[in-house]
C-alpha cells in the first residue's frame, strides 16, 4: 500500500542541488480559514467581490478538483507534512487531537534544513506547547494567535479581531489593527528582511479569517450591509483578505521578487456560511463528507517556472500533494527519509503526465476522541465519490451528488472499498499513539496548559466564552496527556482565569468591550463559581486541598519521574459540582540530587 501511495525520498533526490538564493524560488502560501470554493467571485459568487484573487486566478495554474479535510486542523496537518490527516494524529480541532505528532516533519522544517528562511504568520492550530509550536517545527519567524482562532481559550485573554497581543517567537507582542492586516504586514516585513539578506524564503500566511466569530473592518463589510450581520462580516473578512492578497502581490512586484516566487492561494475546508448565497453547485459545507465540505480553491502562480496563463489541472489532487510538489519545484529534499502519502504534481503542471494514474484519495471528518471507521468518509477518484461506504456518486454527470447509484456499480464500490479497507488497516495502529505535551522541558518551562487540549469523550471548553460561562460537569472536563521531561519536583498552579486576569477563582468577571460585527467571545460576563476544593492527579499521585474564598489560584508541588502520564486538575463546589481547571501553569522547580557512586 505504501509503495503505491507514497513517494520515496530517493525519487525526489534527483532534482536536489546545492542551495543558492538566485536558483531557488521563494514560496508564499496563503491559506484562509472556512472560505469555501464558492466564496470567490471568480467561482461565480453573485454578491461577493474578490477582484485581486480573481486576477491571481486568471493568471495561475488552478487545481480544479483539489480536496482537503472538512475542517481546519486536519487540513493543516496534512498540508504541512504530506501525510494523511489520520496519520499525523490531527483528526480533530480540540481534545488533544489537534497536536501534530512529534515524529511528523513539517514543510517549515524541510525548507529550513534546505537553507530557506521560514516564516509562519496567523493560525497554526497544531499545538500551543512544546514540541508542537511552529517555532519548534522549523519556522524561524513566527507571529501567531493561540488555539484555533483569535479569542479561543489558548489565545491571549480578551483578544478579539482588532488589536490585542499575539505570540511572536514564543513571546507576547502587542499589535494594532485588524488581525488579517497584522499577519500580512508581518509577512511583508519578513520577506523584505530575507531579500536584504539574499536568502530564499518560505512565508506561510494562514489567516484565522473568515472563521467565526464574524468580525470585519467596517469598510470591508460595508458593501454587504444588506445581508444579515454574520454573513456581511463573513464576506467583509474575505474582502479584506482579497485586499491583502493584492497588496502582497504588488509588494512582491515592487521588490523585484514576483517572477521567482511561487505564490499559492488556497483554503482549509468548505464554506462555513457562504453556501446560503453560492456553493458552486456542490452539496455540503464545512464538516461535510460531500464535496462542498472539502473541495476548495487552489491557485499556484510562478512566472519563472511557467506556472501562469490561467490553466486548469483536472485530475483529482489533495492536500497531501503540496509538500512533495514544492520540494520538487524548489529542488530541495527532506531532511529525513520521509515517504509521502501524496505525490508531486509537477508532471501535471508541465503537461508531461501522459501516464498519470487514476488515483484514489480519502478524506474524512472524524472530530471524535478516537477515529471511527467510515465516519463521514469520502473515497474519491476523479469520477467517483464513495460516501460512508453506502452511497456512490458519479461527479462527472452528477456534481451536486444527488443520485445515489451505489446499486448500479458494485464493481466500483468493491474497488473503492478494498482501497479504503487497506488504507484504514495501515493507519489504525497509530491512532492510539497520543501526542503528549512536555512538562519541564528547557524549551518551555513553565508550561501553560489550557482546556483546549483536554482529552475527553465529551466536549471541552475551547473558547473564552466557554470559560466565562463556566462550562462544567463530566462531559466538559478531561485530562492532558503529558510527558515529564525529567525527574524532579514540579509545581502545578491551577486557575479558573488565566494569569493576566487578577481576580479570584470564585469571582465573577465583567464583560469585555464589543468589536465591529458579530458578538465577540469576550462580551459574555464571567460567571461566579463558589469553588471550595481542588484535586490533582498526575504520575500515579493524587493530591487535594481546601480552597479559601478569594484565592486566585491553587498550588500543588509534587515529585515526578520522567515519562508519559496524564494530568487531571479540577475544582469542586460545596454542592459537589466539578469544574476543570481551564488553566494550569506547570513548572519544574528542582532536579533530584545526584548521588556520588
Amino acid at each position: 500500500m505504501r509503495n503505491i501511495l507514497c513517494i520515496a525520498l530517493n525519487l525526489l533526490l534527483w532534482s536536489a542541488v546545492p542551495l543558492a538564493a538566485a536558483d531557488h524560488p521563494n514560496v508564499v502560501l496563503v491559506i484562509t480559514d472556512d472560505q469555501g470554493y464558492g466564496d470567490l467571485s471568480c467561482h461565480g459568487n453573485p454578491i461577493l467581490k474578490t477582484p485581486k484573487i480573481d486576477a491571481l486566478y486568471q493568471d495561475s495554474v488552478r487545481l480544479a478538483d483539489y480536496h482537503v479535510a472538512p475542517t481546519c486542523s486536519p487540513t493543516r496537518g496534512a498540508l504541512l507534512t504530506g501525510h494523511w490527516t489520520n496519520r499525523t494524529g490531527v483528526w480533530h480541532t480540540i481534545l488533544g487531537r489537534s497536536l501534530l505528532k512529534e515524529n511528523q516533519i513539517t514543510m517549515g522544517q524541510v525548507f529550513k534544513d534546505a537553507g530557506y528562511a521560514t516564516g509562519m504568520f496567523g493560525k497554526w492550530h497544531l499545538g500551543d506547547n512544546y514540541p508542537f509550536r511552529p517555532e519548534d517545527r522549523g519556522y524561524t519567524e513566527v507571529l501567531r494567535h493561540g488555539g484555533g482562532g483569535v479569542g479561543q481559550i489558548s489565545d491571549v485573554w480578551d483578544n478579539a479581531y482588532f488589536g490585542g497581543s499575539y505570540f511572536h517567537n514564543s513571546k507576547l507582542k502587542q499589535v494594532d489593527g485588524f488581525c488579517t492586516d497584522v499577519f500580512f504586514d508581518a509577512a511583508r516585513q519578513f520577506i523584505k528582511t530575507q531579500k536584504t539578506a539574499g536568502r530564499p524564503f518560505l512565508a506561510y500566511i494562514s489567516t484565522n479569517a473568515p472563521h467565526s466569530p464574524m468580525h470585519a473592518p467596517p469598510e470591508s463589510s460595508a458593501p454587504y450591509q444588506q445581508l444579515p450581520v454574520d454573513l456581511a462580516n463573513f464576506f467583509g473578512m474575505i474582502g479584506n483578505i482579497d485586499d491583502n492578497v493584492g497588496r502582497l502581490r504588488a509588494f512582491l512586484i515592487d521588490e523585484g521578487l514576483a517572477d521567482n516566487t511561487i505564490f499559492i492561494f488556497t483554503t482549509d475546508n468548505g464554506t462555513a456560511l457562504g453556501e446560503i448565497v453560492h456553493n458552486a453547485g456542490m452539496r455540503g459545507k464545512k464538516g461535510s463528507e460531500y464535496d462542498g465540505g472539502h473541495r476548495v480553491p487552489f491557485f499556484i502562480h510562478w512566472p519563472a517556472g511557467g506556472l501562469t496563463g490561467g490553466r486548469d489541472v483536472k485530475p483529482i489532487t489533495a492536500h497531501v500533494d503540496i509538500l512533495p510538489t514544492l520540494i520538487d519545484l524548489c529542488r530541495i529534499s527532506p531532511t529525513e527519509s520521509v515517504q509521502f502519502d501524496g505525490r508531486s504534481l509537477k508532471p501535471l503542471f508541465s503537461g508531461q503526465a501522459s501516464d498519470w494514474p487514476d488515483r484514489i484519495l480519502v478524506t474524512d471528518s472524524q472530530r471524535v476522541k478516537d477515529p471511527i471507521k467510515w465516519k463521514q468518509t469520502a473515497v474519491m477518484t476523479s469520477r467517483w465519490r464513495l460516501i460512508n461506504g453506502q452511497e456512490l456518486y458519479d461527479v462527472s454527470t452528477d456534481p451536486k451528488q444527488q443520485q445515489n447509484i451505489v446499486s448500479q456499480h458494485p464493481e466500483v464500490v468493491a474497488t473503492l472499498t478494498k482501497f479504503y479497507d487497506a488504507w484504514w488497516a495501515e493507519l489504525e495502529p497509530s491512532f492510539h499513539e497520543d501526542a503528549a505535551i512536555y512538562l519541564g522541558h528547557p524549551a518551555e518551562n513553565p508550561t501553560s496548559l489550557t482546556s483546549h487540549d483536554w482529552i475527553t469523550s465529551g466536549s471541552t471548553p475551547w473558547n473564552q466564552n466557554d470559560a466565562r460561562r463556566a462550562l462544567a460537569g463530566a462531559e466538559n472536563t478531561g485530562y492532558w496527556n503529558v510527558k515529564i521531561f525529567e525527574d524532579g519536583d514540579y509545581e502545578f498552579r491551577l486557575r479558573r482565569w488565566p494569569d493576566p486576569v487578577d481576580v479570584a477563582l470564585d469571582a465573577p468577571l465583567p464583560p469585555g468591550a464589543p468589536v465591529p460585527g458579530g458578538t465577540a467571545f469576550r462580551v459574555t460576563p464571567g460567571k461566579a463559581v463558589p469553588i471550595v476544593h481542588s484535586t490533582i492527579e498526575v504520575g500515579g499521585q493524587r493530591a487535594e486541598t481546601k480552597v479559601d474564598p478569594g484565592a486566585k489560584d491553587v498550588i500543588f508541588r509534587l515529585p515526578l519521574k520522567a515519562g508519559l502520564t496524564r494530568l487531571s486538575a479540577r475544582f469542586q463546589t460545596a454542592k459537589g459540582q466539578e469544574i476543570g481547571a481551564y488553566y494550569a501553569y506547570v513548572k519544574k522547580v528542582s532536579l533530584p540530587e545526584k548521588t556520588t557512586p
